[in-house]
C-alpha cells in the first residue's frame, strides 16, 4: 500500500492511500476538518469525515501528473512506468503548481 500525504496551502489536509485491491482512498485529516470546514481541496470532493473510495485514481489527483513531454522525462529519469499513476504523483507533485501538494510516506511513518 502506498501513500501520500496531501497538504493544502502547506497545511496537512489529508492522506491518499492505493490499497492492495487496487482502489484508492483519500481521507480529510481530523484537525484540519475542524480548522477548515470549508476549505476543500476540490469542489468534488467537500470536507467530510467519511472516506473517498475510487477504482481509479481520483481525476483530481490525476490532473496533478505532468503531461507531454514532461511526462515522458520525469518517468524516463525514475524509471516509473506512465501507466503507473500513483507512482508518478508521489514522484513529480511534491513542489506541484498551486495550493495541493503530494508528500510521499515511508513504509514506516504513521498517518
Amino acid at each position: 500500500m502506498r501513500r501520500a500525504i496531501i497538504k493544502y496551502n502547506n497545511i496537512q489536509a489529508g492522506v491518499l492511500r492505493e490499497m492492495d485491491s487496487g482502489e484508492y482512498e483519500f481521507v480529510y485529516d481530523e484537525l484540519y476538518i475542524q480548522t477548515h470546514p470549508d476549505q476543500f481541496i476540490t469542489f468534488k470532493m467537500p470536507v467530510t469525515s467519511l472516506p473517498y473510495i475510487s477504482k481509479r485514481l481520483f481525476p483530481f489527483f490525476d490532473g496533478l501528473i505532468p503531461e507531454g513531454w514532461l511526462l515522458k522525462i520525469a518517468s524516463e529519469t525514475w524509471k516509473i512506468n506512465m501507466n503507473d499513476r500513483m507512482g508518478l504523483l508521489l514522484a513529480c507533485c511534491q513542489n506541484a503548481i498551486g495550493a495541493v501538494s503530494v508528500h510521499p510516506v515511508n513504509g514506516n511513518d504513521d498517518v
